[in-house]
């Protein structure tokens, strides 16, 4: 027990010490350079007026008569307030120390408030004052259109700052290349949806749409996939999990899914309304049944063409299909869904937005408002990078505990369950901030819970109580089982006295007719 702990301290310890290096490497943002020299500056700068430089990303304003350069990146907004009889009037606003930065300022900006707040002194406000309402208007709408490209420019630029460069699909050309068409790709490419046919290659995946878009999923960079065939859903699907993300629609996302409806969702809503015995319903529901059957058998084999591409090209790529028998329903985001286990992870694949627990990167689980009062439980899954928050499914039937603790216990992860709901964020700080988490004695070498045992501490007191109160019922019962003894005992003694007043009137009865004289 103590090696394992001490293993579970190595690990956490060494996932942490990761994450922080790459939190590290992130944290390095360069300076903000808008020249190197005085010799880069445009030459067609006016002496008094404010000029926007749009390749360099840079505004230059009069100071004395002599233009100063300032970086978008330091402006904070521009306003232009209302003009009097003569003059109209420009203000600039920037960022500068002691006051909010808000959450659109980029890493570059914060860094060096951060870095030379204290020691350099920085500009808060310019207030220009001009008799032509024209030029300074210009300047206004120029200064607010570069302001807008270059935060897009940075929202792009930070949301691709992860991303993984993918290698180049190599088409496959000596065989017949597996194919499904009719597909729906979610998330959506453009529009509100993108249908198209899924083509299997030598090194990846293709998604072609009808208007000729392309996605290219490759074989290495797939971490997971699912196939889900059709039989309470709408929908027969197949899931990829990525290890890296990939650029969809202008959104970074781990997950790509291709489906096919069944039925039509509003479809499938009205038919709970229909009569039980009417023969056109019940020929629907036989159509519709036989359409499930051969939309999971045509999604079935082409996944398995899939694979043996992938393996005749030394790829490793192997569908796994949910354990419905398994399932659970609750609340992961905003709306009741079946989440169903797989061989490594818990899932729901047919609700956006998805959910998708890697069971590797599961530490622990634990159960909240386990009352028997309760119709219904909470199911905190704590992750082994303590740095993420815990994933929160609400709202579980009552009933279906014992199936996921079975569950739980197969796939040898630790669980407790407990009364009240925890304060997550102030938890997880103490256990971070906590060298001796996992051992079994505190820094006084008095013991504890080691772990996440102290989870269950809030049930001690409800134990033993129940055991003091098994305890009492069953003296209770151990004092009723003697009334009955001594009951039986004095029914057994009363009839051997019966068996002995009969055995001596037997006797009487045998002497007396010995003792008369034969006739």
């Amino acid at each position: 027990m103590q090696q394992k702990i001490v293993s579970k301290r190595e690990e956490a310890q060494h996932i942490h010490n990761g994450h922080q290096r790459a939190s590290s490497m992130l944290s390095k943002v360069p300076e903000i350079e808008a020249y190197i020299s005085t010799r880069e500056y445009p030459n067609d700068i006016p002496s008094n007026e404010i000029y926007v430089d749009v390749e360099a990303q840079s505004i230059f304003v009069p100071v004395n008569g002599v233009p100063i350069p300032f970086h978008i990146s330091m402006i904070k907004n521009t306003v232009q307030p209302d003009p009097d009889r003569n003059s109209t009037y420009l203000r600039l606003n920037f960022f500068a120390p002691g006051q909010p930065l808000g959450k659109d300022v980029v890493p570059t900006t914060t860094s060096v408030i951060e870095e030379h707040g204290h020691s350099s002194i920085f500009v808060k406000e310019m207030l220009y004052r001009s008799h032509e309402s024209r030029r300074l208007t210009a300047a206004y709408r120029m200064i607010q259109e570069l302001r807008k490209r270059f935060r897009q420019h940075a929202a792009k630029a930070a949301e691709e700052a992860d991303l993984v460069a993918q290698e180049k699909l190599v088409k496959m050309r000596d065989q017949r290349i597996p194919r499904m068409s009719d597909l729906t790709m979610r998330p959506f490419i453009s529009g509100k949806k993108t249908t198209g046919t899924l083509e299997a290659h030598t090194n990846g995946l293709r998604f072609i749409s009808k208007k000729h878009e392309t996605v290219d999923l490759m074989y290495e960079n797939i971490k997971h996939s699912l196939f889900q065939p059709c039989e309470n859903e709408v929908m027969v699907l197949i899931h990829f999990h990525l290890k890296h993300p990939v650029i969809i629609g202008r959104k970074k996302t781990h997950d790509v899914q291709f489906f096919t409806e069944v039925v039509d969702a509003s479809v499938a809503l009205e038919s709970g309304k229909s009569a039980m015995y009417d023969p056109d319903e019940i020929d629907e529901e036989q159509r519709e049944r036989h359409l499930r059957k051969k939309l999971n058998d045509i999604f079935k084999e082409f996944c398995k063409k899939v694979e043996r591409v992938s393996k005749h090209y030394q790829h490793k790529l192997e569908f796994d299909i949910p354990y419905r028998d398994l399932g659970f329903h609750g609340v992961p985001h905003r709306e009741m869904v079946l989440i169903q286990p797989t061989v490594h992870c818990l899932v729901n694949l047919t609700e956006t937005p998805f959910f998708i627990v890697e069971l590797d990167h599961v530490e622990h689980v634990h159960f909240e408002r386990c009352t028997l009062r309760a119709t219904n439980f909470d199911m905190v899954i704590i992750l082994k990078n303590l740095e993420l928050a815990p994933i929160s499914i609400n709202a579980i039937p009552m009933g279906e505990l014992d199936g996921i603790q079975e569950w739980l216990t197969d796939c040898t992860l630790t669980y407790t369950a407990g009364q009240a709901s925890m304060a997550w964020k102030s938890l997880m700080n103490l256990v971070r901030n906590d060298d001796r988490f996992y051992e079994e004695y505190d820094e006084t070498g008095q013991p504890k819970p080691a772990g996440w045992c102290f989870l269950q501490a809030d049930d001690g007191e409800d134990e033993e109580m129940s055991d003091g109160d098994e305890d009492y019922h069953i003296e209770e019962d151990d004092e009723d089982d003697s009334d009955e003894d001594d009951d039986e005992d004095d029914d057994e003694s009363e009839e051997d006295n019966d068996d002995h007043e009969d055995v001596a009137d037997w006797e009487s009865m045998d002497a007396e007719s010995d003792e008369q004289p034969p006739a």
